[in-house]
């Protein structure tokens, strides 16, 4: 959970110091999205050979290796010279989170027996909800206070005790486990799966900036076929040596298919919103980070309480609909929160904004919690780590997406080039091709007019991917059911191994199952 909560706070905290950042190292609009969405990316194209490698080498010691790394890329981060610097270092970031986060959620598969998971993962919700309000709040009282001078520097440097804290506890109460039969890592499958992930992601980030070059259209068309050959090489190596990087089986359980497509969609509004909101409030409404940071809480606050709740109380009574209606109040708060934005304009507030942020917070944590335990509850201990990896690498590219389609649902709905390399506002380049010039109130009132119209454009396109969500959700089991232990099953060993009676392929049921929704 230590580890859960440092790559929480660490992808919301970015956010909020996108302007300091910006300022410091005058780094433009490609620069400062791929501080965001280059995280994003190595963190998705490394998730998957990152449960893999747990499940064969041992999730204790690739849990202790991704945070040790994750650590050193903080520093690295916090001590950054330039923009490019920052760049690969949040890369790397992005890569040894890939081999920490995948082991949080498979040992804690494969430590805690069924009737018990449930509150585990209750916890684990809440422990988004926190991550969730204390990113935005660090990230805006670091950047505020300028700590020794290094302004922005801290929001990464605080993970340095973090980490320090994660690696001890970790080597103390974690209990190795593996796969309890031999695998094999697949390298085609990672290079096809990588390739695949690139392909779409890169080009889609770099378009708007690279005035959507052919080779980018030619990419992204390519990438479902790639993503294609790697399906059916997982097919082969399935057949080969039972040592796929992917366990296609995982698709035959209908929650696990359901809930990973929910997943992907989450993913996309996340990343698409998180960024535009805090480029609204701090460009286009000129709040400072403290002031951007603390309007944030309660939609944290929201998520949490909800989050809480949805495991514990809901689900088991309401099923799926619990996170039908956690959708349909997402939604109904992004309009709300479309309709303010158009009807203050430029005398937005954060009191304005408070009633739509709760409801929108209230939904995503009815969400974030039952999801993650539906998708997982039937999946064989063997694969735990596979799944948690497909899991996390479904989300992640999820966010990817929604953070390469800002600029196009957010920079490419203003007028001109005021969004270009977010210097419109005047800060990093203001003699670039294409930013407003001429009177400082004129300029901006454009660049917030800009940006109040780059937001509600945004917004309702993350309105119309919840509609999509609402409707996914008819694929996920409609009632809860309470499973029962099976005989003796709780008594794995602490190196994992599964007595549940799985089939070769590993689509076979499992014995142990949780509470949680079913068909």
């Amino acid at each position: 959970m230590t580890a859960a909560f440092m790559d929480l706070v660490d992808v919301t905290i970015v956010n909020i110091a996108i302007p300091a950042i910006e300022r410091d190292l005058g780094a433009s609009f490609g620069a400062i999205q791929w501080i965001t969405a280059g995280y994003a990316l190595a963190f998705a194209a490394g998730l998957i050979t990152g449960g893999r490698l747990g499940d064969i080498y041992g999730r204790k010691r690739l849990f202790l290796i991704g945070i040790t790394g994750f650590t050193i890329a903080s520093a690295l981060c916090g001590f950054a010279l330039s923009t490019e610097m920052l760049v690969g270092s949040r890369i790397l970031q992005g890569a040894m989170a890939a081999m920490m986060v995948p082991q949080v959620l498979a040992i804690v598969h494969t430590t805690f027996p069924a009737h018990e998971r449930g509150k585990v993962f209750g916890l684990f919700g809440a422990i988004v909800g926190l991550g969730a309000v204390s990113g935005p709040l660090l990230g805006a009282l670091l950047t505020e206070w300028n700590l020794f001078g290094l302004e922005w520097r801290p929001i990464f440097l605080i993970n340095l005790p973090v980490g320090i804290a994660g690696v001890i506890l970790g080597r103390i109460y974690i209990t190795e486990s593996r796969a309890p039969k031999a695998l094999r890592l697949d390298l085609v499958g990672v290079v096809l799966v990588t390739a695949a992930l690139l392909m779409l992601i890169y080009p889609l980030t770099r378009g708007r900036e690279l005035d959507w070059p052919l080779w980018g259209h030619v990419s992204m068309l390519a990438s479902p076929v790639v993503l294609a050959a790697f399906v059916a090489y997982e097919r082969y190596k399935t057949r080969k040596d039972g040592s796929p990087l992917v366990e296609l089986s995982l698709f035959r359980v209908r929650s696990f298919a359901a809930g990973i497509a929910v997943q992907l969609t989450m993913g996309v509004v996340m990343g698409v919103f998180f960024l535009v909101w805090t480029l609204y409030m701090q460009i286009g409404l000129g709040w400072g980070a403290l002031k951007a940071g603390l309007t944030g809480v309660p939609f944290s606050i929201a998520v949490s309480v909800a989050a809480g709740m949805s495991v514990q109380k809901l689900v088991p009574r309401f099923g799926r609909k619990v996170l039908q209606a956690g959708a349909l109040a997402m939604a109904v708060g992004v309009l709300f929160f479309l309709w303010a934005s158009d009807h203050y304009g430029p005398d937005m507030s954060p009191w304005r904004m408070m009633p739509a942020l709760v409801v929108m917070g209230v939904g995503m944590g009815l969400i974030v919690a039952p999801l993650t335990d539906a998708i997982l509850s039937e999946v064989p201990r063997e694969h735990a780590g596979s799944a948690s990896g497909l899991l996390s690498t479904v989300q992640q590219t999820g966010t990817a997406l929604g953070l390469g389609l800002v600029a196009v649902v957010f920079f490419g709905a203003m007028p001109g080039g005021v969004g270009d390399g977010i210097s419109g506002h005047g800060s990093a380049d203001p003699g670039s091709s294409g930013a407003p010039q001429g009177d400082p109130d004129v300029m901006r009132q454009m660049v917030g007019s800009a940006f109040g119209e780059g937001f509600q454009n945004s917004l309702g396109w993350v309105a119309g991917v919840l509609g999509l969500i609402f409707a996914l959700m008819f694929l996920l089991p409609a009632k809860p059911k309470q499973h029962l232990e099976g005989g003796g099953a709780d008594d794995d060993g602490p190196d994992g191994g599964s007595r549940d009676g799985d089939d070769p392929d590993g689509g076979g049921t499992v014995k142990e199952r949780e509470p949680v929704l079913s068909h």
